[in-house]
C-alpha cells in the first residue's frame, strides 16, 4: 500500500483545482492512495461543522493532507467559531503545523504579467509562523464607558520563535531576512533578539532584520534581493498576498504548512473564488505545485516533484495561459485543459 494522502476538495473552485491536482499526482507518483475528507463550507453543509472529528481523525493520521480552498459569502452570516474558515485555523493546530513555505517565483514566460518591470529574477519562500501571534492570541469586545472596545492580543515565546527561525535557516540558500516591528512592538523586540540567537547557529546564511513597513517597500523595489522573508503569522499574511501579485498571479503560488514531522498540509494560497466557480477560468497551477511540495516535503519523491515542476514549466513555455495570467500572452486555456496539458508532460 502506498502513502495515504486525505484530500480536502474544499469550496468554490477548490474541487476544480484539486482535480487536476489529483491527476497530475497520478501521473507523476501512481501507487498513492487518497483518502477524500470534508473541511470548510462543504463540511458546513454536510454535518454542521467546518471540521467534523472524522476529517480531523483522517488528516492526523494520513501522510499528507492536499486541500482547495475554502469559504464563500454565505457562511459570513455565521457565528466566527463555526466559519469555514476556522476549520483550516484547527486543523493547522490539531497537526501541529507551525511554519507555512510559500515560494515566489516568477516564471520566465509570465515575467510580462508582473506588475514590475524588475521582477525576472524573483525566486523568494516567505517562511510564515503558522500557529502563534494575533491570529490565535485573546480576542475580546466589551463595552467600556458606554461603547465597545474590542482587543486582539499578540502573543510569542522564545521556543516558538526559535522553532520557525530555524526552518526559515534550513530553507535559506544564501539569507535570511527577518521581519518585524521592533520599534513599536514587545513581541517583535523578542522575535529579533531569538532570531538573533539562532542565526548564530547558521554561519553560512546572513541574517539581516527589517521593519515590516520597510519590507513591504522593499519586496516593491527590488523582490529579487530576497532568498527567504522570515516572518509571523499576521506580517507573513500580507506580504505573501503582496508577493503574489509581484510573480503574475496569486494562481500560480502553491503553499506547505508543516511541524515537527513530516506530516503536512498543502494547499494553494488564493482563496475559493466563488465568482468563477464552476466555470473552468480557475488556474490549477498553483494546486499542481502544491502537490509537488507535498510529494518533496512529506514523501521524499524529489523525483517525482521534479517531474511535475518541469511539466508546468514546459506548459507554459508553449503558451499556455488561464485567464490570470493572460496579460503574458498566449493561448487561453481552461482549469480541465490546463491540468491536460501538464499531465501529458510528464507521460511524455
Amino acid at each position: 500500500m502506498g502513502a495515504l494522502i486525505a484530500v480536502a476538495r474544499g469550496d468554490g473552485i477548490g474541487p476544480e483545482i484539486i482535480e487536476q491536482a489529483l491527476r497530475v499526482l497520478q501521473a507523476a507518483a501512481p501507487g498513492l492512495e487518497y483518502v477524500e475528507v470534508k473541511i470548510g463550507g462543504a463540511a458546513i453543509d454536510k454535518y454542521g461543522s467546518p471540521l467534523p472529528d472524522g476529517s480531523l481523525a483522517v488528516c492526523c493520521q494520513a501522510d499528507a493532507v492536499l486541500l482547495g480552498a475554502v469559504g464563500a459569502p454565505r457562511y459570513d452570516t455565521l457565528p466566527k467559531d463555526k466559519r469555514p474558515e476556522q476549520g483550516i485555523l484547527k486543523l493547522r493546530r490539531e497537526m501541529g503545523l507551525y511554519a507555512n513555505l510559500r515560494p515566489a517565483k516568477v516564471f520566465p514566460q509570465l515575467a510580462a504579467a508582473s506588475p514590475l518591470r524588475n521582477a525576472g529574477n524573483v525566486d523568494m519562500t516567505i517562511v510564515r509562523e503558522l500557529t502563534g501571534g494575533i491570529y490565535f492570541g485573546t480576542h475580546e469586545t466589551a463595552v467600556i464607558n458606554g461603547e465597545r472596545r474590542a482587543r486582539d492580543v499578540m502573543a510569542y515565546s522564545e521556543s516558538e520563535i526559535a522553532r520557525i527561525a530555524r526552518t526559515a535557516f534550513k530553507a535559506a540558500h544564501r539569507s535570511v531576512l527577518s521581519v518585524d516591528k521592533a520599534n513599536v512592538l514587545d513581541c517583535s523586540r523578542l522575535w529579533r533578539e531569538v532570531v538573533t540567537k539562532v542565526g548564530g547557529e547558521y554561519p553560512g546564511i546572513e541574517l539581516t532584520h527589517m521593519y515590516v513597513d520597510n519590507a513591504a517597500m522593499q519586496l516593491v523595489r527590488d523582490p529579487a534581493r530576497f532568498d527567504v522573508l522570515l516572518t509571523e503569522n499576521m506580517f507573513g499574511d500580507i506580504l505573501s498576498d503582496e508577493a503574489s501579485m509581484i510573480v503574475g498571479s496569486i494562481g500560480v503560488m502553491p503553499s506547505a504548512s508543516l511541524g515537527a514531522t513530516q506530516r503536512g498540509l498543502y494547499e494553494p494560497i488564493h482563496g475559493s473564488a466563488p465568482d468563477i466557480a464552476g466555470l473552468d477560468k480557475a488556474n490549477p497551477i498553483g494546486a499542481i505545485l502544491s502537490a509537488a511540495m507535498l510529494l518533496r516535503h512529506s514523501l521524499g519523491m524529489t523525483a517525482a516533484a521534479g517531474k511535475i515542476e518541469a511539466a508546468v514549466d514546459a506548459a507554459l513555455t508553449a503558451g499556455l495561459r488561464t485567464a490570470d495570467i493572460m496579460e503574458a500572452g498566449g493561448r487561453l486555456v481552461g482549469c480541465a485543459e490546463m491540468g491536460d496539458e501538464i499531465v501529458a508532460r510528464i507521460l511524455e
